[in-house]
């Protein structure tokens, strides 16, 4: 209801949210605050899967400005020594030059060497039978009702199980259940002879709220053994993104976000066939969901996810089961296929589906045959500013201009200049759609 209320809404909004799916659909502009930036920022218009392009090409023109800008100092450093100590205004034009040099790289240097995720990546087993766990016709019962039957699961190495439904409908019961911590009321399990299964609780039960994080961490000892290395519990927490003087504050002290990196870092020491997973997103921010959305892509066995984060679950899962609480259970492409048969579903039983079904009331806002002539040419005008952003990035790439700190810092000015461009044209874009809906 919310998403839909925003799309209507005629004004501005500022929305804070580390909900990914919810900030594609209403965000038409996205910030983002990081020092790893320039300033301190970076900002791009478009939906969220679009700032996500926009940010890897800006990430990736600053690792190659830092290579030249590198290149560059080497040759102003080489230059330096061989003149002699007499100083000529040249030379002591040369000298302020290297100086700014200098510090323009170590700012980007310094950047792109930040750390801002966590070092999350799960312990396989390497195991490749094909059948990890094969189920047939589960069914869940409390007291009268039915949860869901004739559930068939069957899990292998790379199959990534994403379980959708309402809070009640089943999702938390089927993942005990093909954990073995539940008997199925119905149906069978086969599981893989001495299969290796690593489970995470959403209830954090393993969490002891008065040990410190040292002792959570590293339960004997100071240090951990993660795939047959040993690791310092100092070198454990900053990988997941802990500073070393909390290593003596009690577990109960942290945020939810920090408990659960906690849990996480649990999972990545346990070498695993299966990972099942409820609710892992909890608290989290949008740099570490980043990168479990990374490891679980990257973990070679079988994953089930139960998560309310609907951007990563569409973007990790393989397959969706949908479970309806009521006794009915399917499998879906994507969540965008279950949505729709729920509205469906809510339309044939009379149920308004949405908010957004009425239209925000005309404003008598102008809009002028030129506009529309300019709306409907959008497109090509977007292709083409794009087409300049896409060829300047091509220059700057190219090796010869790379070497060359003049050519690259005049392609890196052009390239801003053009990715302004770009903003105000999806700007303007947005404009003349807002004033053609307001005059029907």
């Amino acid at each position: 209801a919310l998403e839909d209320g925003l799309l209507a809404y005629p004004g501005c909004a500022v929305v804070i949210s580390h909900d990914r799916w919810f900030l594609d659909r209403i965000a038409t502009r996205v910030v983002e605050i990081d020092p790893r930036h320039s300033g301190g920022c970076f900002s791009a218009v478009g939906s969220y899967n679009q700032f996500l392009e926009h940010r890897d090409a800006y990430i990736a023109s600053e690792t190659t400005r830092q290579e030249a800008l590198a290149n560059q100092m080497r040759k102003e450093t080489e230059w330096l020594r061989r003149q002699p100590k007499a100083r000529t205004t040249k030379a002591e034009y040369r000298v302020k030059d290297a100086a700014r040099l200098q510090a323009e790289l170590s700012d980007v240097t310094r950047r792109n060497n930040m750390n801002r995720s966590m070092g999350l990546d799960f312990s396989a087993t390497g195991r490749r039978s094909n059948d990890l766990i094969v189920a047939k016709g589960l069914a869940a019962r409390y007291a009268e009702r039915t949860i869901y039957a004739g559930v068939d699961v069957e899990l292998g190495p790379g199959t990534r199980l994403g379980l959708l439904g309402l809070n009640g409908s089943g999702k938390s019961t089927l993942l005990r259940t093909l954990a073995g911590d539940r008997e199925p009321d119905a149906g069978t399990v086969k599981r893989l002879q001495d299969l290796r299964v690593v489970v995470f609780h959403q209830d954090r039960s393993r969490l002891r709220p008065h040990e410190t994080l040292r002792q959570s961490l590293c339960p004997n000892g100071d240090t951990v053994k993660y795939r047959g290395s040993s690791i310092h519990v100092m070198s454990w927490a900053k990988r997941l993104l802990f500073r070393p003087d909390q290593l003596d504050a009690t577990v109960g002290s942290l945020s939810g976000g920090e408990q659960a990196r906690i849990l996480l870092g649990m999972l990545m020491l346990t070498p695993a066939d299966i990972l099942l997973l409820d609710e892992p997103t909890n608290d989290l921010d949008i740099p570490a969901l980043e990168v479990l959305e990374e490891s679980l892509l990257e973990f070679p066995g079988a994953v089930v996810l139960v998560t309310h984060d609907r951007f990563l679950l569409d973007r990790v899962s393989t397959v969706l089961l949908a479970l309806d609480g009521k006794g009915q259970a399917e499998y879906v492409a994507d969540y965008a296929q279950w949505q729709t048969r729920q509205e469906e579903r809510l339309a044939a039983a009379g149920t308004p589906v949405t908010a957004s079904a009425a239209k925000p009331a005309k404003k008598g806002i102008s809009f002028s045959g030129k506009e529309r002539r300019e709306l409907e040419n959008m497109e090509a005008t977007i292709a083409k500013v794009e087409n300049a952003v896409a060829v300047l990035e091509a220059e700057i790439a190219d090796p010869a201009v790379a070497g060359d700190g003049v050519r690259l810092t005049a392609a890196c000015e052009k390239m801003a200049k053009a990715q302004q461009v770009v903003e105000k044209t999806y700007a303007r874009w947005q404009e003349l759609e807002a004033k053609a809906a307001q005059n029907g």
